[in-house]
């Protein structure tokens, strides 16, 4: 790992333990998005986007903003990830990203170092999934695509256009930017690769694309201490063939040079009772592909799958049916090719990878030219009070991103 750098790393950890202090008492680490404790993280993040001299603002999708003026309005450089957890999470997913983005802001202040374009630090509205139950709130907003019928979505009598409201946003307007000449975002990997790899940083080529399929298995109910074994039609015999026949599906994809993964997330069987074989069962697959021809690829074969295991077990399956389908997006070759140079430059040891965890930098790629970098994280774990990334770690990360900045600054 590269020694001197130009990020100070007692200021990171500085703002990662003051965010982490914030959380529902007796829940570590849990700062959701609408919620008072969310309001609170937000405004110690003005105050320490303030205390580094930047221009702080929520837009109206209810980002929170600091700018820092470039000198020939050249459009705008943005960095940032997201300060919202998941119930019961980690002090660092999209908290390191926000620290790594704002160190940027404050490295550029201390060494006196002017940019021709605009320095935006951004944090995010829920980008985890929300007390709404939608993800992504204010990139969506920012890249122009949030869909209006999310606004009337309600919790307790309160809806996400009150929500958006009261963190300080204007729900009534959705501001698609166009300035914005490339947008970086710093995470934890919520993986094993970097840390097995002994590596530093991981280039982002591409965050993978999210399928979600249902699979209905109808059998029939039937005494479970009477009737034979040879004449039972067992929805959950049948869907656990079905589980283990993914399983393999999902292990053969990703057996090449590209990211793939499949998982049977939900699954439920009815009756539900010990002495009745189950009379149906309801599988819920997630599968995430770097390539959308792998994704297409999966798909196909499942439903070979449904249709052999219910010839095979007399058993009937529905097709299976596609509950939701995101495409993949690919990170800018340009911006890719940067962050490599970027961590040649500062001594950090680097590969390129993908991303199977969703992330706003998928939205902004809609709008602008756009890459993440990945840090490691303890043993790959996330989403879990005990996710961990060393704090030399995030500076490294938060070095290279300065060194991007410049590089970025001088070529776009």
């Amino acid at each position: 790992m590269a020694t001197n750098l130009s990020t100070n790393p007692a200021r990171i950890a500085e703002d990662i333990a003051s965010l982490a202090e914030i959380t529902e008492p007796g829940r570590p680490y849990t700062r959701r998005a609408f919620t008072p404790m969310f309001l609170r993280g937000r405004e110690w993040l003005v105050r320490r986007f303030e205390a580094a001299g930047l221009e702080t603002r929520i837009d109206a999708s209810g980002n929170l903003i600091g700018r820092r003026p470039g000198n020939l309005g050249q459009g705008t450089i943005m960095l940032g990830s997201h300060s919202d957890t998941v119930p019961d999470g980690g002090r660092f997913d999209g908290i390191a990203g926000v620290s790594a983005a704002l160190e940027v802001a404050r490295a550029l202040r201390d060494q006196h170092i002017e940019l021709r374009h605009d320095l935006e630090i951004v944090d995010f509205l829920a980008e985890e999934v929300s007390i709404f139950g939608v993800s992504c709130v204010g990139s969506r907003g920012m890249a122009g695509v949030r869909p209006e019928a999310w606004l009337d979505r309600e919790v307790d009598e309160f809806s996400l256009r009150e929500g958006i409201a009261e963190v300080g946003g204007n729900p009534l307007r959705q501001e698609k930017r166009d300035d914005i000449v490339a947008f970086l975002e710093l995470h934890i990997e919520q993986g094993p690769v970097l840390e097995d790899g002994h590596l530093d940083i991981g280039v982002v080529t591409a965050i993978a694309g999210i399928t979600r399929i249902e699979i209905i298995v109808n059998g029939r109910a039937d005494h479970a201490g009477t009737t034979p074994m040879g004449s039972r039609q067992d929805a959950l015999a049948t869907a656990a063939r079905l589980v283990l026949g993914i399983e393999v599906l999902g292990t053969e994809l990703s057996q090449g040079d590209f990211h793939f993964a499949a998982t049977v997330g939900e699954f439920s069987i009815e009756p539900g009772a010990a002495n009745v074989v189950p009379s149906q069962a309801r599988l819920l697959v997630d599968a995430r592909a770097e390539r959308r021809e792998d994704m297409e690829t999966f798909v196909a074969e499942l439903g070979a799958l449904a249709e052999a295991v219910s010839t095979e077990t007399g058993v009937a399956i529905e097709p299976p049916l596609t509950i939701s389908d995101n495409f993949p997006t690919p990170c800018d070759p340009f911006v890719l090719d940067t962050l490599d140079a970027a961590a040649v430059a500062v001594g950090a040891r680097h590969r390129r990878l993908a991303s199977g965890a969703g992330h706003d930098t998928a939205w902004m790629a809609r709008i602008t030219k756009a890459a993440m970098i990945f840090i490691p994280c303890l043993g790959g774990r996330s989403h879990t009070p005990e996710e961990h990334a060393e704090t030399a770690d995030v500076a490294l990360g938060a070095a290279v991103l300065l060194e991007a900045v410049k590089r970025l600054d001088g070529e776009l």
